[in-house]
């Protein structure tokens, strides 16, 4: 349940570690709200727009307490997720846009190199494209068990990407997902919150997907990796 400090709800589910945020209001709301604000950025100030690397890492962080929330199955995802944030979080410290930690990359040829922070970028750009799937299906489905939801978000948008060993872990895992109903009691929402600020995720996060992808596209990197 809920605390309340300062006359605002604090709201993060259990297990949380420390380096999560504590959000105030419900997850949803918190990550719905950032990434529309990420949206708008980009809608109004057109593609040319260089987007801050500091307020994309503001909302990334958000979204680390949604992987905590789905337990074992998502913990591959949500420890590589919150490295990556991490570093990146840590790189806003040098560099101010998400084109200059690229282009970085590219002058020195260490886009893909394990550890560069357009590799990493990469990662995180991933890991939010599995929760907009994830929500998608949750969406899309009325049964009480999260595990065909969870499954097929995994298989359109990490599997092709992993070894056979991490899809035959995260497969097992999916045993061990909460049902719809807890899920959204660790979230703090109704059937008809949730919905609607999963919709705001789905519907804010697609145009900042895409702009990441266009970051590698327009350098002539293939995103098959």
């Amino acid at each position: 349940m809920p605390n309340t400090a300062g006359g605002n709800t604090v709201v993060s589910c259990e297990g949380n570690s420390n380096n999560m945020p504590t959000l105030r209001g419900t997850p949803l709301s918190s990550i719905a709200e950032a990434f529309e604000e990420l949206a708008t950025i980009l809608k109004y100030n057109g593609a040319q727009e260089e987007l801050r690397l500091n307020k994309f890492c503001d909302a990334c962080s958000l979204v680390s307490v949604l992987f905590n929330c789905l337990g074992i199955a998502f913990k591959f995802a949500e420890l590589e997720y919150v490295a990556k944030v991490r570093d990146l979080v840590e790189a806003s410290e040098k560099f101010d846009t998400l084109q200059n930690i690229l282009d970085l990359d590219v002058a020195n040829g260490t886009v893909r190199t394990p550890g560069s922070h357009s590799r990493n970028l990469r990662r995180v750009r991933q890991g939010l494209d599995l929760i907009r799937a994830l929500f998608e299906q949750f969406l899309s489905t009325d049964d009480y068990s999260l595990r065909e939801a969870a499954s097929t978000a995994y298989a359109k948008v990490c599997a092709p990407f992993h070894t056979w060993a991490v899809r035959t872990a995260v497969s097992a895992g999916m045993y061990a997902l909460p049902t719809r109903d807890q899920l959204l009691q660790k979230l703090n929402e109704t059937d008809e919150s949730a919905e609607k600020r999963m919709r705001r995720y789905i519907k804010a996060s697609l145009p900042v997907i895409d702009y990441i992808d266009k970051l590698y596209i327009t350098r002539n990197i293939t995103l098959d990796w």
